[in-house]
């Protein structure tokens, strides 16, 4: 059973920074996809960033070159910077984990099993 703790979430001001974590009590222990959801009030669950098991990675047009996905297989965490937010970006924020079976990591809800239960972003303007 995978169980997933967001935190780090938080108000900021535009052109503000947060970094987000999401700690994992268990793998499987095969090759895997986590990933960084938002939704905003009355919004779809859209998808920020991916990472795979080896390291490759993919985030959504909105947020590359302000947003960076990363992880601590040590430490067994998942992070997301976030530099230069935007109102725009205010939603809550929630970490995912599912299988590696093709390609660069989804960034479709559908294709993650285990989920986190989110932490609040508000960016000010």
């Amino acid at each position: 059973q995978v169980q997933l703790v967001e935190s780090g979430g938080g108000s900021v001001q535009t052109g503000g920074s947060l970094r987000l974590s999401c700690a994992v009590n268990a793998y499987t222990g095969s090759a895997h996809v986590m990933a960084w959801f938002r939704q905003a009030p009355g919004k779809d669950r859209e998808g920020v960033a991916g990472i795979r098991s080896d390291g490759i990675t993919n985030a959504a047009d909105s947020v590359k070159g302000r947003f960076t996905i990363s992880k601590d297989n040590a430490k067994n965490t998942l992070y997301l910077q976030m530099n230069s937010l935007r109102p725009e970006d205010t939603a809550m924020y929630y970490c995912a984990a599912g299988p590696w079976l093709l390609g660069l990591p989804r960034l479709s809800p559908s294709a993650y099993a285990y989920w986190g239960q989110g932490t609040q972003v508000t960016v000010s303007s």
